[in-house]
C-alpha cells in the first residue's frame, strides 16, 4: 500500500450556499466512513480560510524570521485533505473522485516519498 495526500483546493469562493453546507458535512462524513470501512482511511481535516494563517516561520537563512499573516499569493490554497492508504495510483485516483463528489471540489492526488 501507498501512502497518498488528496488535497482539496479553495480559492476564496463560496462553492455552495449556506443550506446545502450541512449536505457537504454529511456527505463528507459517509464518504469518511467508507473509508475506513474499506481500510484506506489515515487521517483528514478541513482547514480553517487562508486568511486566518498567521505566521510563516523561517529558519533557512540562520535567523529565525516570524512574518505576519499568509504567504503564498496563489489564487488558490489548500482548503482540507485527506491522507489514505490505496493499493497504486489507479486506486487513488479512484477514491479521490469520491472524495471530490463528497467535498464538491477539486482534488489533487500526490504519493508520499518512499520510505
Amino acid at each position: 500500500m501507498t501512502t497518498y495526500l488528496l488535497a482539496v483546493y479553495d480559492d476564496g469562493s463560496e462553492p455552495y450556499p449556506d443550506d446545502d453546507l450541512q449536505t457537504v458535512y454529511a456527505e463528507v462524513e459517509a464518504f469518511n466512513d467508507q473509508l475506513k470501512a474499506d481500510g484506506s482511511w489515515v487521517f483528514a481535516a478541513g482547514l480553517e480560510p487562508f486568511a486566518t494563517s498567521t505566521s510563516v516561520v523561517d529558519a533557512t537563512g540562520g535567523d529565525v524570521i516570524i512574518t505576519d499573516g499568509p504567504f503564498a499569493e496563489a489564487k488558490e490554497h489548500i482548503g482540507g485533505f485527506w491522507i489514505i492508504e490505496a493499493a497504486d495510483l489507479d486506486a487513488a485516483r479512484a477514491i479521490a473522485a469520491g472524495a471530490s463528489k463528497a467535498c464538491r471540489g477539486a482534488v489533487e492526488v500526490r504519493p508520499f516519498e518512499a520510505e
